[in-house]
């Protein structure tokens, strides 16, 4: 059987505030996540939803910012506006 293990989330709003990061920018980062890297949409009642990660998804998404701003031409809205 199937134990969820995760039992929170962090909005991408929250980890652009912890991160620094401008929320649009990291928004396009985490554009190429996948749920196995620990990223989800939550969504509330008349909400469009908003994309929040497990702690595995925030490290991940933090790696995914570093290789980024190494390699800033992966990304096309470099440097962000």
């Amino acid at each position: 059987m199937h134990v969820n293990k995760v039992h929170h989330v962090t909005t991408i709003t929250q980890v652009a505030k912890d991160l620094g990061e401008d929320e649009d920018w990291l928004r396009d980062v985490a554009n190429e996540m996948e749920i196995e890297d620990g990223v989800i949409w939550v969504y509330g009642v008349g909400e469009d939803g908003i994309q929040a990660f497990t702690d595995f998804g925030i490290e991940n998404l933090t790696e995914l910012v570093r290789m980024y701003k190494e390699s800033p031409g992966l990304l096309k809205r470099w440097p962000p506006e």
